[in-house]
This record gives C-alpha cells, sequence and structure tokens, in this order.
C-alpha cells in the first residue's frame, strides 16, 4: 500500500505566528490547502481521503462553491489541484478511484465528488444521518452545506457501520468501510459536523496515520498547552461548527492521542499547510 498526500485546492495565504520551524519546514506565509489522501492499495483499487476542490469548482466557483465562501477563502483555481487531474498524472483513470472516503460533507471536502461519479463514498453513519434525515438534529444546516452541486448526480452515499465495541486508542463507535480490505477506520470526532469523523489507516511501515478533518485547524491547538489559535483559520471554525463542547471534547483527544501515542500514530488535519509540508516532506517513510 503507498499513500499520497494531495493539495486538492489551494487557499489563501496565512502567516505562521513566530513558532520555531519543524522538520526542515520554513517558517513562512503559506497558503491554506485541502489536504487529501491518495491510497493505492492491492485489493481496493484507489481510495480517496476527502477530495477538496473538483473540476467543476474551478470552472464555476460562484455557483458551486458560493461567492461569499469564495470571497473568504480566496482559492486558487488552479485545474492541476484537482483530484482528477493528480489521479491522472500518477499514471491511473479516473475510474481507479473506487472508493472515497469523507471526513464529512462540507464543500472544501467534497468538490470533488462529480469527477468520480461510479466511487462509493463512505462517511460516519451519524453523518449520512444528518443529511438524510429529516428528523435528525442539524438536518437542515447539514443539508445545506452538502452543496447541491456535488449531490446531484447521486453519489453512492453509504454509511459505514459501527463495529461492536470496537475502539480506536480509546475513541468510540468506530466505523469500518464496507467493501474495503485495507485497514482503514472512521473515528468519531464531532463538533465540527454533526458527524464529522477522522479516517485512520495504516502506513506501509505499520504506523497509523491520523486525518483528522476539521477537528482543529492549526497544528498548535493539538501541539500546544493552552491550545494556540490561528487568528485567520479560527473564525473558520466558529463559523461552521455545530456543536461547540463536542468539538472541543474532540480536540482535546486529539491533544492527548498525540501526547501519549505519538510512536504510533501521526495526527493531521485538512488545511494547515506547515503539516502538509511537514508530511509532504516526510512522505518517503509511508510508501
Amino acid at each position: 500500500m503507498r499513500i499520497h498526500h494531495l493539495n486538492c485546492g489551494s487557499l489563501r495565504k496565512i502567516p505562521p505566528l513566530g513558532e520555531e520551524p519543524t522538520a526542515g519546514v520554513v517558517n513562512r506565509e503559506l497558503a491554506a490547502v485541502c489536504h487529501c489522501l491518495l491510497i493505492e492499495t492491492d485489493s481496493d483499487g484507489l481510495v480517496l481521503v476527502d477530495t477538496g476542490l473538483g473540476t467543476a469548482d474551478l470552472q464555476h466557483p460562484d455557483r458551486s462553491l458560493g461567492a461569499d465562501w469564495v470571497a473568504y477563502a480566496q482559492p486558487a483555481l488552479d485545474p492541476e489541484e484537482s483530484a482528477l487531474r493528480q489521479v491522472v498524472r500518477l499514471g491511473y483513470a479516473p475510474q481507479d478511484v473506487r472508493h472515497i472516503v469523507l471526513t464529512h460533507l462540507h464543500r472544501d471536502h467534497t468538490g470533488g465528488l462529480p469527477d468520480f461519479p461510479h466511487a462509493r463514498v463512505h462517511v460516519h453513519p451519524d453523518e449520512y444521518r444528518a443529511v438524510t434525515d429529516p428528523a435528525a438534529a442539524h438536518h437542515r444546516r447539514s443539508l445545506d452545506c452538502f452543496m447541491s452541486a456535488y449531490r446531484a448526480h447521486n453519489p453512492l452515499l453509504t454509511p459505514a457501520p459501527v463495529e461492536d465495541r470496537r475502539e480506536w486508542f480509546g475513541f468510540p463507535d468506530v466505523a469500518r468501510p464496507q467493501g474495503l480490505a485495507c485497514d482503514l477506520l472512521l473515528v468519531p470526532l464531532p463538533g465540527h459536523s454533526a458527524g464529522h469523523a477522522g479516517v485512520a489507516m495504516r502506513d506501509g511501515g505499520g504506523r497509523w496515520l491520523l486525518h483528522a478533518g476539521d477537528a482543529y485547524m492549526y497544528h498548535s491547538e493539538i501541539e500546544h498547552t493552552p491550545p494556540l489559535f490561528h487568528p485567520v483559520l479560527e473564525p473558520v471554525q466558529q463559523g461552521a461548527q455545530t456543536d461547540v463542547a463536542a468539538r472541543v471534547v474532540a480536540r482535546d483527544r486529539l491533544r492527548g492521542l498525540r501526547r501519549d501515542h505519538a510512536d504510533e500514530v501521526t495526527v493531521f488535519s485538512a488545511h494547515d499547510p506547515w503539516e502538509f509540508a511537514r508530511l509532504v516532506t516526510l512522505a518517503g517513510q509511508y510508501s
């Protein structure tokens, strides 16, 4: 199994907060990213974790993403950053992406769904319920966040079943996507959205990677105690989250996971460009 770290949508540039550089990453202003993963598997074809911005977003950003979001996020709208183009550059066909696993259903994580209409799309059952059940908490808001442009093709949205009594490093209600032989799990990290989850997978060396989505926005939220927030990224979190208390609990559990299991698990989020640069620099160890 080989794991590729992809930036599927550069966003507005954000300055560092004067922290020390880590792992050779220059401490300078960088563009926020849409951090996705492409997993080459032996039995399941290609698995995409989150999709970033899609080709339709780049052609008609105000229509598919929303003019207000575009004005704040300032996406670069570079077609070469789409997951579709990056899959092709790696020598694959779009049809080779057989599974997509999503942390949640917000626009900057689902924009590429129409580029892979044949793929089965896996989400945590709480996220699935929020967008499909009118009686679910936050249903209207969840459905509004799952942009109509990304569900017009009727994606094969599939709730991953929760395994009885399955925990992952103490995180309960862990779900396993159906039809995947590789060791990949959806780990509940609620609060940013109703059913927000991290995606955990083993790399080629046996370590765990945890794509924590938007459970936090900036690395110093889990690397510092007390957490250090970024003034550009924190308003995004405040405007998007559905349950503040639940998200704070999830973030603090991630801080504990990083503190107590750093030798077993690498945790990263969706938009922090310094985390992305660090992992790309170290990507050889995840082949």
